[in-house]
């Protein structure tokens, strides 16, 4: 497994800005300060996290009458080991995580996730109970075990697994009655003391995909929870840091600084865009650094924006410029054109996962915008599969499925 090395972390972490006051200040030339924009839902909608009940019905529809790509996604998905009725859990008390390494625990819980939100698509489409109770059986394994993250990447260890985690559970919880009363109360408890405190976590000089990925399972997580707090918390994050990771030309010259962190010369921003100076709508802060970590990124924006989507809050909206420009502005690189001499010195490494089906399935289906490059490489890809971190299925779920929630 790929784990995400860490850029400029600071001996002392402690005296950050608070998010509210990082994401909810608007630096007008009046200094005036606009209300808070980030608004949880009265009434949370279920299932409605990453993927909706509208959309899963249409997945059903389409993979029974055999229409393409989604039944060879389908079948691709029940074909892993993922999907296996005799996949076991490894469930840890102390999942411990160090930068590039770290215990046989790191990679099963990952995995034991992914295969909970398999075996939860599984049953969905399928309808066949089975793939319920396994979903159920690796759930129950992992909240009746484990206690706490430790070492350096329990923020990112957090971030992907209870990404998928909060999908498992929510689809199951939502239609699944046979999983209720002190198992679900104890996998809420679980996701509460085990991951929510590292995913919340303030870490503003590391690369942006950890705090896009951590935001990604947060607002996930406080769906399943139905906690409007955690709600608001991670839209206020994905506001402030969504902006600090893509560059727009109205940004000015110079990328936005990251929010809450002390980087912030032109010297230090161009160090940590991997030595980048010249800027470039759609450019990403670790575009120099390589692919896979934009396409990580690329997906949690998109996975974050989406959840908000299906309770009623449109965060692709407000950021769908800046996103369409990042979707093409890689993808045609990751499709193979020629890197000009100012970007990475002309070379960038193409290696990018199944990270644009989400984000295109909105921008394109659902708002009409006109992403060639973007479509053209999800088509590549199909079906796509997971990356085993937090990615999985996408082409199943949401190639041109724009349904409402």
């Amino acid at each position: 497994m790929h784990l995400r090395q860490k850029r400029f972390l600071a001996a002392v972490l402690a005296p950050l800005l608070l998010l509210g006051t990082a994401c909810g200040a608007d630096d007008t030339a009046g200094g005036t300060v606009d209300p808070p924009r980030s608004v949880a839902p009265e009434k949370f909608r279920h299932p409605g996290v990453l993927v909706g009940g509208a959309q899963l019905a249409t997945v059903r529809r389409r993979v029974a009458a055999g229409e393409e790509p989604w039944a060879s996604a389908y079948k691709a998905m029940g074909r892993s080991e993922y999907a296996a009725l005799d996949y076991t859990p490894h469930p840890a008390r102390i999942v411990a995580c160090a930068s590039n390494a770290g215990t046989d625990a790191c990679v099963a819980e990952r995995e034991d996730a992914i295969a909970a939100y398999t075996h939860a698509l599984m049953w969905s489409v399928s309808g066949k109970a089975a793939h319920a109770d396994k979903a159920v059986e690796i759930m129950d394994a992992w909240s009746k075990t484990v206690k706490e993250h430790t070492r350096d990447d329990a923020d990112l260890q957090t971030a992907w697994s209870g990404s998928s985690w909060a999908r498992a559970a929510e689809i199951v919880h939502a239609g699944y009655p046979a999983w209720g009363g002190a198992a679900v109360q104890r996998f809420k408890w679980m996701l509460r003391k085990a991951y929510l405190p590292a995913v919340s976590s303030k870490v503003p000089d590391y690369n942006g995909n950890w705090e896009l990925a951590m935001t990604d399972a947060a607002i996930g997580m406080a769906v399943f929870l139905e906690d409007r707090t955690v709600f608001e918390e991670a839209v206020g994050r994905y506001r402030a840091r969504v902006p600090a990771y893509f560059y727009l030309s109205t940004d000015g010259a110079l990328p936005k600084a990251p929010p809450g962190g002390t980087i912030d010369t032109a010297d230090e921003l161009a160090t940590y865009w991997f030595g980048q100076r010249t800027y470039a709508d759609g450019l990403g802060q670790e575009t120099c650094r390589n692919f896979m970590h934009i396409g990580y990124s690329l997906a949690a924006t998109a996975h974050i924006a989406e959840t908000a989507w299906h309770q009623g809050l449109d965060l692709y909206g407000e950021e769908a410029e800046r996103l369409g420009a990042a979707l093409e502005f890689h993808a045609r690189y990751q499709l193979g054109e020629t890197a000009p001499k100012w970007l990475c010195g002309g070379k960038v490494e193409r290696t990018m996962g199944p990270d644009v089906e989400v984000a295109l399935n909105h921008l394109e289906g659902r708002m009409g915008m006109k992403l060639p490059q973007t479509a053209k490489l999800a088509r590549s890809q199909r079906p796509s599969g997971t990356d085993d971190l937090f990615v999985a299925w996408e082409t199943l779920t949401h190639a041109s499925n724009p349904t409402p929630a």
